[in-house]
């Protein structure tokens, strides 16, 4: 494995400060001293994750994920150590030149592993024949002809693949990829009852998918004869390393122009993203052939609260936006809806009317939440009829409740009643009964059952756990106490596994770092929950003046614990013993339980 100097290693973790590393990924809120946002690492809905700056630290304090800016890159992008130092080295200009070490496989399988690597081979074999043979030249003009720039062909990567049936099975096979694996990746597919497999994608326009650490984990592939029996367009299946409800197509690229713009824009397609991009447009993602998920919305909502939809300007389209817009709302997060004319699609709209037009008539000017519902909910409407009028003024309303405020409220109403020749003050009495149902309704759904009103004790920190928290503390500040306690108790210091693991490791890591260093220790531990528990120990208050003393306080509770469990021990074994009438064994234990108590009481 490759080794990079120490001196580099500190140059680049100096160099990037942790906040702006972390603000790629996540949308983060100065409070006080700290920054603030949504863990990256699990879900949640108020803010939990902190950032400080003067300490160049992250911790979660709801599921205890914490570290440095290296070691979130590790996390965060599934990354060796090398790799993330690499990553972040090319952000202030250092090109250390690492070769990939497989570093994710801590997190994902072998064969995940494999699987993206076949992915990445079977991309770049797809984009050299589209640019590079005569197989490819077709394509190649027909994707000039549509506005693909040669640059947009390569940053996307865009590839053509062969009619052959196995052109990409026989180069797998020579690279020593297990058919079997490249089938359940959805490159492959095996033909019924045999031992054989072909190609999925053939004679199509290749577009690689990627993931949000830029791992190309599927592909969907055009076919160029449109006339042809074949779908216009072939996704890859889900498989172990692709599932639709959580990628986002381009997120990689885009994340941090997202939160440069504090905004996103979502679309319905991958070939919407790459017709934006066309247009300068490069806060964009898409689904892959699935509708809005709770899964996309998270990661969303860690970068930004602001969301435009610009999906397909047909029926579908509009009912697409709907449901979108709607998770969206629930979930609390500004959104507006850019909508095209003529059932126009964004690749149809550049195509027709140019960029430019692209950009100032359809992105910088979105309908707001509530003015795209009514327009939704206007539709194939007759206001001539009561029936109609009565739904349309119905549906509105239900938006209205928890997502307007009285300015909006006041400004729709009076849309509503020019509208439908229906008195503002009916309007507002049908609202306020619609509001005072929901609000029962919820109120119904939330309070607990009779039976569980039982308040729930919260976990009790024992002293255990504060004195093994705290002894570590004092661990990672002086190398000295790792050194006494090391010679004077061999590797046995601490009670629970975890913290014996991480005393282990520190006295390795002393060995080769003469003096403390959290940050560097932080990094080359591998597994993410002692990382964890190192982080809660660094934000432990402790009295640096007065180490000796604490150090020796903890010394005592862990003793003390120690002895509680020996006498738990012996009374389980005494136990035994009665059962068995083995009364000399029992009483003999009974007289060592007595000697531990008395050991317990000088203390």
């Amino acid at each position: 494995m490759q080794r990079i100097p120490e001196e580099t290693i500190e140059q680049i973790r100096t160099s990037n400060d942790v906040v702006d590393v972390i603000s790629e990924y996540v949308q983060l809120t100065k409070r006080g001293r700290n920054w603030f946002g949504l863990c990256p690492f699990h879900g949640e809905q108020t803010p939990s994750f902190s950032v400080s700056q003067d300490k160049q630290i992250f911790h979660c304090f709801g599921c205890g994920a914490g570290g440095n800016a290296i070691t979130f890159v590790m996390d965060i992008d599934n990354l060796s150590f090398q790799e993330a130092v690499s990553k972040l080295g090319s952000r202030i200009g250092i090109d250390l030149d690492i070769e990939p070490q497989n570093g994710e496989a801590k997190t994902v399988s072998k064969e995940e592993t494999r699987m993206k690597e076949a992915h990445t081979f079977a991309m770049n074999y797809y984009h050299h024949l589209l640019l590079n043979t005569e197989e490819g030249e077709k394509a190649l003009h027909y994707l000039e002809e549509r506005g693909f720039s040669r640059e947009l062909i390569e940053q996307y990567r865009i590839g053509w693949s062969l009619p052959n049936w196995d052109a990409l099975t026989t180069l797998l096979e020579r690279k020593g990829f297990n058919p079997t694996e490249m089938a359940q990746s959805g490159l492959l597919i095996q033909k019924e009852n045999k031992n054989e497999y072909f190609d999925r994608f053939r004679e199509r326009i290749m577009f690689p998918v990627r993931d949000e650490a830029g791992h190309v984990i599927a592909f969907s592939g055009r076919v160029l004869n449109t006339e042809s029996q074949d779908a216009k367009y072939m996704n890859s299946p889900e498989s172990p390393i692709f599932q639709k409800s959580k990628v986002l197509y381009n997120l990689d690229v885009a994340r941090p122009i997202i939160r440069k713009k504090h905004k996103v824009i979502v679309m319905e397609g991958f070939m919407d993203v790459i017709a934006a991009a066309k247009a300068g447009i490069m806060n964009t993602v898409a689904t892959m052939g699935t509708s809005l998920t709770k899964e996309h919305v998270n990661k969303l909502k860690r970068l930004t609260d602001s969301v435009t939809l610009c999906y397909d300007g047909d029926a579908a389209g509009l009912e697409a936006a709907k449901r979108a817009a709607q998770l969206l709302m629930q979930d609390k997060v500004k959104t507006e809806i850019a909508i095209l004319p003529d059932q126009m699609d964004p690749d149809d709209f550049v195509q027709k009317n140019g960029a430019e037009a692209f950009e100032k008539q359809i992105i910088e000017r979105p309908h707001a939440y509530l003015a795209f519902m009514m327009m939704v909910a206007r539709r194939n409407k007759n206001f001539q009829f009561e029936n109609d009028t009565l739904q349309y003024v119905q549906e509105v309303l239900e938006h209205f409740v928890g997502n307007s405020s009285p300015v909006e409220r006041d400004l729709y109403i009076r849309q509503l009643a020019n509208e439908t020749n229906i008195s503002e003050d009916a309007i507002y009495q049908q609202f306020r009964k619609i509001e005072g149902k929901n609000i029962k309704q919820n109120s119904r759904q939330q309070a607990p059952p009779v039976a569980q009103n039982a308040p729930v004790s919260r976990k009790r920190i024992q002293a255990i756990d504060r004195a093994e928290k705290l002894l570590l503390a004092h661990m990672l500040h002086q190398v000295d106490i790792v050194d006494r306690l090391h010679q004077d108790h061999g590797l046995h210091v601490f009670i629970h596994d975890p913290y014996e693991a991480i005393f282990v490791r520190l006295i390795g890591f002393y060995d080769t770092y003469p003096q403390a260093d959290t940050h560097r220790f932080l990094e080359i531990l591998e597994d993410t929950e002692l990382r964890k528990l190192v982080m809660e120990a660094t934000l432990t208050e402790r009295d640096p003046e007065h180490a000796s003393e604490e150090v020796s306080d903890c010394l005592r509770q862990i003793n003390k614990h120690r002895i509680e469990l020996q006498i738990q021990t012996k009374m389980h074994e005494s136990k035994e013993a009665e059962k068995l009438q083995d009364m000399t064994r029992a009483l003999e234990l009974a007289k060592q339980m007595i000697d531990l108590k008395k050991s317990l009481s000088t203390m």
